[in-house]
């Protein structure tokens, strides 16, 4: 079986009706793998899949969509353990004895 033989079955068992571009979903796969991290790349075609699915996307437009997350992993700068800029854990300090009587907070 080829890639083309299991790119029909598996339409015809998820029921779905589409061409699929395999060059173009390999190639944001590899760079996903490559500029982020190996297991980038299942989830970043995933969500390319997501994304055409949500608009009804006709080819050219997931080939614009491609382009999007192709040029993300291209400039993908943080190394695969960096750590999360929104997990790091900055160090608190304890203004306890501060007396915030009167402060005015902006929401």
């Amino acid at each position: 079986m080829n890639l083309h033989d299991w790119i029909d079955e598996l339409s015809d068992v998820l029921d779905v009706e589409t061409e699929v571009d395999e060059g173009l979903i390999l190639d944001i796969a590899r760079t996903a793998a490559q500029n982020v991290q190996k297991t980038a790349a299942p989830i970043t075609t995933y969500l390319l899949g997501v994304a055409a699915g949500a608009r009804d996307a006709d080819p050219e437009t997931i080939e614009r969509l491609a382009a999007k997350a192709q040029l993300l992993a291209e400039s993908w700068d943080r190394p695969a353990d960096a750590p999360d800029p929104d997990d790091i854990d900055d160090e608190v300090p304890d203004d306890s004895t501060v007396d915030h009587t009167g402060d005015e907070f902006e929401d």
